[in-house]
């Protein structure tokens, strides 16, 4: 009996004693990689959302949750090594924040750390993903929207000016191919749809927009669009001040164009977009794996107008496209 009685206090010692020890493991904190063509500063409405999205999940940054931060501000050839980077910190996900641009180096950098898209024009045809159901590989996350939003951005543009009959469409030399080719093709079948010409102008860094525009009133073009990629985003003030000089309704792809001076932009919801890419992030740091997550296509989209710059260039728009906006800018 004493002898049973001693095994049991040895047996409660050793389990007592066993606490200490494990309540001093410290709890990993799982290490978020976020790699994007743009800038720290100012803080960006995307990457804010981010963060946002991983507050609303109950992660903090530095207790909680790591993000190392990286960026390439406006400088696309240094995001090769900026994913390296990220790679050899052994993150736990890369989040690649701008479009194939941000994805094609961090898939070059890793088979094996997930990667979350914030929003690709077509993964399935530039080869980054197998298909939208079942991904495979590393790679998932959230679409910008098909080739079809260029069409859209055309209507819209001939609805608010049905005066136009020639447009300029800047795009981004960096895209891979098949991108390049799926915004031109979508853009002459919309615009022959709709009487319009369309001057298609390459773009591949901020040292090209002199030439660019030149080219533009060459081709004497009485409207412009931009190809939703870094390079235009990163420099659109330019592209902005060569519209209201030039009196050029412009359509864009995102809102901060708008916001910024722009006519008008229809897109998905950018902010909307990140806040999504925070929940593939917990999924994955809860075990769920990439190439089985779906990749999700917008479900919201924005119409959006700026009074201001319209009285700009000397143009009205009519009470009926105002009640279609989703935002009016006065």
């Amino acid at each position: 009996m004493r002898q049973k009685i001693l095994g049991f206090a040895l047996s409660a010692l050793l389990l007592a004693l066993s606490f200490p020890a494990e309540a001093q493991q410290p709890k990993k904190v799982p290490r978020v990689g976020y790699l994007t063509p743009g800038s720290p500063s100012p803080p960006s409405a995307p990457r804010e959302a981010f963060r946002d999205g991983l507050r609303q999940l109950g992660y903090i940054e530095g207790q909680s949750i790591h993000v190392d931060y990286r960026y390439a501000e406006g400088n696309l050839d240094r995001l090769p090594n900026l994913a390296a980077e990220l790679v050899r910190l052994k993150v736990d996900v890369i989040v690649a924040a701008g479009g194939i641009q941000a994805v094609q180096p961090a898939k070059n950098a890793t088979s094996t750390i997930p990667i979350v898209m914030t929003g690709t024009s077509d993964p399935v045809a530039t080869g980054l993903i197998a298909s939208f159901a079942r991904p495979g590989g590393n790679i998932t996350g959230l679409t910008l929207g098909g080739a079809e939003l260029y069409g859209k951005r055309l209507e819209l543009l001939k609805e608010t000016v049905p005066r136009i009959s020639r447009m300029v469409f800047f795009l981004d030399k960096t895209s891979p191919t098949i991108t390049l080719s799926l915004a031109s093709n979508e853009m002459q079948t919309s615009a022959r749809a709709l009487g319009l010409q369309i001057q298609s102008v390459e773009v591949q860094s901020a040292n090209d927009f002199a030439d660019a525009f030149q080219a533009a009133v060459k081709g004497r073009a009485q409207a412009l669009t931009v190809a939703p990629n870094p390079v235009f985003t990163n420099n659109r003030k330019q592209i902005l001040e060569f519209a209201a000089k030039n009196r050029l309704p412009g359509i864009y792809p995102w809102r901060e164009y708008v916001e910024d001076g722009g006519l008008m932009s229809y897109a998905s919801d950018l902010s909307d977009r990140y806040r999504r890419a925070a929940t593939y992030v917990d999924k994955i740091l809860k075990g769920a794996k990439p190439a089985e997550l779906p990749v999700e296509q917008p479900k919201k989209f924005e119409f959006v107008i700026n009074l201001k710059a319209a009285k700009q260039i000397g143009l009205t728009i009519s009470p009926n496209i105002l009640a279609g906006a989703d935002k009016v800018i006065k």
